[in-house]
């Protein structure tokens, strides 16, 4: 006699400790993405620390401090990694508990497919099965098709309290596919990422970002103040019909959408839609989500993917920048050897956006930082430092905005691009960066700075 699904279910569930035991010596595991980690799998585990030795565990921005790496400084029993770091595993970096790997996002899934990245087990964060049998992958679609098909064993972390996300495709997993169950115990809400108040440099960056857009435009925003800007500017501008392809769905989709500017009216694939990979925000946005058939989310190598990208007309990308050199290269990831991100989706929407008809990718940034000692840095550089990561190159970049203007870099010569590229600098910076673009020989004496 067939068993009913909740038959299965039951036949299936496991307590987080016996998930823990199932982990052998030199395994790899997979834990979560973004704001849905397996919290009590992770605590059962750091029980294990002198059971085992070698075990290799990948994440995707955990956003949380892992009690496996609590328990075990050495690194003896566990390794951990991260695809693309957060605030919370950049802590662990500079305690040496974590190592970057690096990816171009689009092709994630294929490094488990093909066997480049190997799953032992996986330990996948999902809703509440429903009455047919289904959980619901949630907010962190990403890589995760990928991670289920390659894994040897699977289990799901079931967390009452993540929203139910629609899709897409890939988004729900059949109590029949699951090795095991496990149930979290306290079905704790999902990780609130922390408002960021735009600077007034932020807000001029996003008024010259704003001033490049169109009705009808389909977008996709970084993380950060600036993107932020940008969302609450378009929320209250008379911007309309707009779509939206992202990699990452933030609170300000929300705000937009209530405003009425989102539609998707005009896209030319997945009208109507809001198509994402991972969402990432407080509990407005999880809220927004659960059950709406309006947001989709989709396997990263589908949202990501330039060729996917490039099929919406005036595809608009806004992202963040660390640095920028003269030469048109964008550091965005990493900066004199400390990760600080990852590569994530600049690349991928990058590229994307130059494919699209009518498309803008942009590259912001502020034209200064404050150094540890509180001196005013450059962001603008004359070329990039040793262990300063290349994230999108100079024959890929396109515009780059700060708060003292944008310039589109595509077709021009060193030379016309160190004249604009020092434009964007703050004054102060000017005089030095040229003397750097005379040594490099890509500054002509006719060139002149407004």
């Amino acid at each position: 006699m067939r068993r009913t699904v909740m038959e299965e279910y039951k036949r299936k569930l496991i307590t987080a400790e016996q998930a823990a035991k199932l982990v052998k010596s030199g395994d790899w595991v997979q834990y979560g993405e973004f704001v849905q980690q397996p919290h009590d799998i992770d605590a059962a585990l750091s029980a294990r620390k002198d059971e085992l030795e070698d075990v290799k565990i990948r994440a995707v921005t955990t956003t949380f401090i892992p009690k496996v790496c609590q328990v075990d400084p050495d690194r003896e029993a566990f390794i951990m990694n991260d695809w693309h770091f957060s605030g919370f595993s950049r802590k662990l970096q500079e305690a040496d508990l974590c190592n970057y790997i690096t990816l171009t996002y689009h092709e994630g899934l294929q490094h488990y497919r093909l066997g480049h990245s190997p799953v032992d087990i996986v330990f996948q964060p999902v809703t509440a099965m429903d009455k047919n049998g289904y959980f619901n992958i949630s907010t962190s679609h990403s890589v995760s098709a990928g991670v289920w098909d390659s894994a040897k064993t699977k289990v799901v972390y079931v967390n009452k309290s993540a929203p139910w996300c629609c899709g897409g495709y890939r988004e729900i997993i059949h109590v029949s596919d699951v090795d095991y169950i496990v149930e979290s115990s306290d079905n704790p809400p999902l990780f609130n990422l922390p408002e960021v108040t735009p600077t007034e440099a932020d807000q001029k960056i996003a008024e010259l970002i704003l001033s490049q857009m169109r009705d009808g435009d389909c977008i996709q925003l970084g993380i950060g103040g600036m993107p932020n800007a940008v969302g609450a500017m378009i929320a209250q501008s008379d911007l309309k019909d707009l779509g939206v392809h992202t990699e990452m769905l933030v609170d300000s989709f929300v705000d937009m959408y209530d405003a009425g500017k989102i539609t998707g009216k005009k896209k030319q694939i997945d009208q109507g839609k809001m198509v994402y990979t991972f969402a990432m925000g407080t509990k407005k946005l999880y809220d927004f989500l659960d059950h709406n058939p309006v947001a989709a989310i989709f396997p990263v190598d589908y949202t990501n993917n330039p060729w996917v990208i490039g099929q919406n007309d005036n595809v608009v990308a806004i992202n963040n920048a660390i640095e920028v050199d003269l030469f048109g290269q964008v550091a965005s990831e990493a900066s004199a050897g400390r990760q600080i991100s990852g590569t994530g989706g600049q690349f991928d929407f990058i590229f994307g956006s130059y494919k699209s008809k009518g498309g803008r990718g942009f590259v912001a940034l502020t034209a200064t930082v404050k150094g540890k000692n509180g001196e005013l840095q450059s962001r603008i550089v004359p070329a990039l430092g040793p262990g300063t990561i290349v994230t999108v190159p100079r024959s890929m970049n396109r515009i780059i905005v700060t708060e003292y203007g944008m310039f589109n870099v595509l077709g021009k010569s060193t030379w016309e691009r160190a004249e604009g590229i020092i434009n964007l600098a703050h004054p102060d910076f000017r005089d030095d960066l040229i003397k750097e673009a005379e040594k490099y020989k890509i500054w002509r004496r006719s060139n002149k700075i407004k």
